[in-house]
């Protein structure tokens, strides 16, 4: 099966899958809220392992999977509970005095400890705590339907850059060197495509997003954006590693990695960006 029927296969059956799952609020997302906490856990084993195979120094992959998956698992467990979701952010601050303790009472050589600390600190930021705020998502107004409209401008960002570069951005190829094979028309394309989709779904259920078009299309900009520097930012972890894909595990995108990088960075952007422009 070639990657761009793999790509489809995903996009019209998997993203569709995830939609629906959204849909079930029980326990406030109770499904949703498993799959962040395993795909952090997955993401943080596929980055763990890229490091690793470079011979960079990082603690125990027990130890940073343990610290990532906790992140979101805690997250849950204030949502749950009503508790203050600052607890991730003092969870987080523990997390890395638990690493600079067991590095200063363990090491018996420092030349790399620096290093060790800010390979090991970084995964934990990037694949544990930065998809907390997905599942923070889940605690605004109109939740699904929130968490949906969050899911459907990044979907259709990656998807209509994919769409619309293969198609129309040959020529514009090759502006950013950390994606080479991106185009200025597909990036254009994806903005576009996530813009249309969020004012579609005002459309469809007007009552429930209650926000103007201007807002609207401010946060579909700015999360669109966010994605695309999400993808990019992926490539440049990749290249500065030597490494093609983050793994196998998703059919003709690579690794679980590769497939969240967008949502990753889109998130924070997304959910503070609501606390402004949601009003």
């Amino acid at each position: 099966m070639s990657k761009v029927l793999k790509r489809l296969c995903v996009f019209f059956i998997g993203v569709p899958l995830i939609l629906f799952l959204v849909s079930f609020s029980y326990q406030s997302h109770l499904i949703i809220q498993c799959l962040i906490t395993l795909f952090s856990i997955f993401a943080g084993y596929e980055f763990y392992s890229m490091v690793s195979a470079k011979n960079k120094p990082l603690f125990s992959k027990l130890l940073i999977l343990i610290c990532t998956g906790l992140l979101p698992a805690v997250c849950y467990l204030a949502i749950l509970t009503k508790t203050n979701l600052e607890v991730v952010f003092w969870l987080y601050i523990f997390e890395l005095i638990v690493l600079l303790g067991i590095e200063s009472l363990k090491a018996k050589s420092f030349e790399l400890s620096f290093e060790k600390f800010a390979n090991s600190a970084f995964i934990i930021l990037y694949c544990g705590f930065f998809i907390t705020f997905i599942s923070r998502i889940t605690t605004l107004n109109e939740p699904s339907f929130m968490l949906a409209l969050y899911l459907i401008i990044v979907f259709m960002c990656d998807s209509g850059a994919w769409f619309f570069g293969v198609l129309f951005g040959k020529s514009t190829r090759g502006i950013i060197a950390a994606s080479p094979n991106k185009s200025l028309v597909g990036f254009i394309g994806g903005i576009l495509s996530s813009v249309a989709s969020a004012i579609v779904v005002k459309e469809i259920y007007p009552d429930i997003f209650y926000l103007s078009y201007q807002n609207l299309v401010i946060i579909s900009l700015i999360t669109s954006v966010s994605a695309i520097i999400g993808d990019l930012v992926e490539s440049v972890l990749k290249r500065s590693l030597d490494c093609k894909d983050s793994g196998t595990l998703i059919p003709g995108r690579g690794g679980v990695l590769d497939s969240i990088d967008s949502l990753l960075i889109a998130a924070p952007v997304f959910y503070i960006a609501v606390q402004f422009l949601f009003k």
